[in-house]
C-alpha cells in the first residue's frame, strides 16, 4: 500500500520541482518601459482602464498611414518601414491590447472589435478622420475588416501577409511554429502563462521568417520580456480561442479602396496562396510576392516593401496628400 502511494507522490514531487526551475517570473512594467520606448512613445487611455501604446513619427504633412503588427508582436515590428517610410509620410503604429506595453485588456476581449476599439482611440487622440491602414498577420486581419466596417475613413489598404482568408482546396493547415502549436491545447495555454523559455521564443521566431540574420539577440529579447509584461501571457491563451470569423472573409470583394496585397513566398504561418485568394475576391488590387521571404516582409526585405509601398501610394492617393 505504502508503494503505491509513494510512486504518484513523487512523481508529483517531481513536477512541482520542475515547475519551480523553470518557472519565468513577469518583466518588471517600469523596466518594460524604459526599455522600449523612445522619443516617439506615446500613451492614451482606452475602455476598461486599458493605456494603448503608440508612435507617432516621420512627416507630420504627409499621409497618414497607421500600421498594425501581428499576434505575439507590438509596434516594434514597423520601425524599419518608419525609417524608410518617414520622409514621405507620418506613420502611425500601435500595440493592440494584450500585447506589449499596451498590456492585457480588463474584460479579455480580443476579438476584431477589442482590436478595433485601440485602432479608434489612436485615431480619435490624433485627429485623424480618415488614413491609410495596413497590417501584418492578425492585423493586417483587423485592417481589412475595419475598411469594411469604415469604407469612407479608408484611403488605401496594405495587407502583409495578412490572416482571414480561407484554405485552398487541398491545402492542408500550415504547420505553425512552436508557439502557436503549444496554444492549441489548454494544457499548453496554461503552462506558458509560468514556464516560457527564451529558447522558445527564439525557435518561434526563426520558424516565422526566411530571412534568419533578422532574429537578433535583442529582437528575441524584445518578443521575450514584452510577452512576460503581467497579463501578456494570459492574453495569449485568450487570443488562441478567438472565433477569427472566416464567414467575414466572403465580404472582402465589397471594399473598394486601392488595394496593395504583399506576401513572402515562403510564409510558413500564412501560405502565399492566400494572396492568390485575397486577389480573387479583389481582383483590383495590386500584388507582390517576394521570393526568399517568410511571414515579416517589412522586416525580412523593409527596402523592397518600402518602395513598393511608395509606389502604389503615388498612384492610390488623392493630391491633397502630396508631401510639401
Amino acid at each position: 500500500m505504502k508503494k503505491r502511494y509513494a510512486i504518484p507522490l513523487g512523481f508529483f514531487i517531481l513536477l512541482a520541482a520542475a515547475f519551480v526551475l523553470l518557472r519565468t517570473p513577469d518583466t518588471d512594467p517600469a523596466a518594460m518601459m524604459e526599455k522600449y520606448t523612445n522619443e516617439f512613445s506615446h500613451f492614451v487611455a482606452a475602455p476598461n482602464g486599458l493605456t494603448v501604446h503608440y508612435r507617432d513619427q516621420g512627416n507630420p504633412y504627409g499621409a497618414p498611414i497607421i500600421l498594425l503588427h501581428g499576434n505575439a508582436a507590438s509596434l516594434h515590428t514597423w520601425e524599419p518601414l518608419a525609417a524608410r517610410l518617414g520622409g514621405d509620410y507620418r506613420i502611425i503604429t500601435l500595440t493592440f491590447p494584450g500585447h506589449g506595453l499596451t498590456g492585457p485588456n480588463a474584460n479579455r476581449d480580443y476579438s476584431y472589435a477589442g482590436m478595433a476599439e485601440a485602432v479608434d482611440v489612436v485615431a480619435g487622440k490624433l485627429g485623424l478622420d480618415h488614413f491609410v491602414i495596413g497590417g501584418n498577420s492578425m492585423g493586417g486581419w483587423v485592417s481589412w475588416r475595419y475598411t469594411l466596417a469604415n469604407p469612407a475613413r479608408v484611403d488605401a489598404l496594405l495587407l502583409l501577409d495578412a490572416a482571414g482568408m480561407p484554405l485552398r482546396k487541398s491545402e492542408n493547415e500550415p504547420p505553425r511554429n512552436l508557439g502557436f502549436k503549444l496554444m492549441e491545447y489548454p494544457a499548453g495555454r496554461f503552462l506558458l502563462q509560468s514556464i516560457t523559455p527564451r529558447s522558445a521564443i527564439e525557435k518561434s521566431l526563426r520558424q516565422t521568417v526566411s530571412v534568419q540574420s533578422i532574429v537578433t539577440e535583442p529582437m528575441i529579447d524584445r518578443y521575450w520580456e514584452l510577452l512576460r509584461l503581467p497579463g501578456n501571457r494570459r492574453a495569449a491563451g485568450d487570443r488562441a480561442q478567438i472565433d477569427r470569423e472566416l464567414e467575414v472573409a466572403d465580404r472582402v470583394g465589397e471594399i473598394t479602396a486601392p488595394t496593395l496585397i504583399l506576401w513572402g513566398e515562403e510564409d510558413q504561418l500564412i501560405y502565399a496562396t492566400a494572396a492568390q485568394t485575397f486577389h480573387e475576391r479583389m481582383p483590383e488590387a495590386e500584388v507582390k510576392i517576394y521570393e526568399g521571404v517568410g511571414h515579416l516582409p517589412m522586416e525580412e526585405t523593409p527596402d523592397a516593401v518600402a518602395e513598393d509601398i511608395r509606389s502604389f501610394l503615388q498612384g492610390a492617393l488623392t493630391p491633397a496628400f502630396e508631401t510639401p
